[in-house]
Formats: structure tokens, C-alpha cells, sequence
């Protein structure tokens, strides 16, 4: 039966990983090919490895612990990083087996949303702002979060619609979702 497991594990049509404490502890093939690194690069790294940026990477630590925590699964959409740099846009899922410290294990799922280009090159401001938006914060919010005023954020906002030609963060929201 371990064998079954195992053959399940590496072949799953979705890039599975275990971490503790946000350390990549095993990954299957498809999560190595999603992010064009070999396994051996992955195992024992940090996952600021797939993030753009070291901001990216602590900001995102903290959204869905709360449903964590109750034992529930987390799921969201994100831009991750290839080995060559070049973003994906994935649809993550997230479980943990220790909801009292959700963080110190946790298995996780990637699925690519669209296998194409993820659009336009986005400067790292636009990518936080994208980020904040996908998770539905407002530019108050985000003006929060990122240190920045509400008016600073509407004009990546407005930078955001037009690099990708879309009339609604809705719009774009859902072209990059692929819905």
C-alpha cells in the first residue's frame, strides 16, 4: 500500500508539497515542473524562494491562518515565481496537521490557472497591489499594508487595468483567474 501512496504522491495532477514552518520538507513532480526547479534545489529551502519578493513572502504568512486554526482548509489564488523568474498564477490550497501552530505542518496544493504568460512585466508595486486585490482588500487597505496613501494605490490600480486593457479590477481579476 506504501507504494500506492508514493506512486499517488509523485503523480497527482496538481503540485503537492509538505512544509514545516515554511520549509519545503517533500514535493511531488508536478510541483517541481510547475516551478522548473529540480527536487533537490526545493528540498530544505524556504518557500521565499517561489515569492517575488521578501515582502510578498511575509505578507502572505498570515492570510488564512484564522480557517487553519479551526482545522479548516485555506484555498486562495496568487502569483508565484518560476526558477527563471517569470510569474504563474496558481489557485493554492492549504491544510494544516497542526492547527494549534498551523505553520509547523502543512500540506499543500498549487494548480496552475493559466499555463500562459501571467501578461504584462509588472513592476514589484503592481504585483503587492495585484496580491491585495485578489484577496479583495480595498485601496484603504492596501494603502495600510503597503505603507502607501489610498490615492497612491487607486493610481497602480488604474496602472493595473491599463497594462492588462481592462475596464474593472473585476475584469482583470477574472481574466487572470481564466474564468
Amino acid at each position: 500500500m506504501e507504494d500506492l501512496n508514493q506512486l499517488a504522491f509523485e503523480n497527482a495532477p496538481m503540485g503537492l508539497a509538505l512544509t514545516e514552518n515554511r520549509i519545503i520538507r517533500a514535493c511531488n513532480q508536478t510541483f517541481v515542473e510547475m516551478f522548473g526547479f529540480k527536487k533537490d534545489q526545493l528540498i530544505g529551502q524556504s518557500f521565499r524562494l517561489l515569492y517575488g519578493t521578501d515582502q510578498e513572502f511575509h505578507q502572505i504568512r498570515d492570510i488564512g491562518l484564522e480557517p487553519l486554526r479551526r482545522s479548516l482548509p485555506y484555498t486562495d489564488e496568487r502569483l508565484m515565481r518560476r526558477s527563471d523568474g517569470t510569474p504563474i498564477w496558481c489557485r493554492f490550497r492549504a491544510r494544516t496537521l497542526t492547527p494549534e501552530t498551523p505553520l509547523a505542518r502543512i500540506v499543500l496544493s498549487f494548480a496552475l490557472i493559466d499555463n500562459a504568460a501571467a501578461g504584462p512585466k509588472l513592476t514589484p508595486r503592481e504585483r503587492d497591489v495585484l496580491l491585495l486585490l485578489s484577496q479583495g482588500q480595498t485601496s484603504k487597505e492596501m494603502g495600510r499594508v503597503l505603507n502607501l496613501s489610498p490615492r497612491t494605490v487607486e493610481d497602480v490600480r488604474a496602472r493595473l487595468l491599463k497594462k492588462f486593457q481592462v475596464k474593472s479590477v473585476a475584469v482583470l481579476l477574472s481574466r487572470l483567474s481564466g474564468q
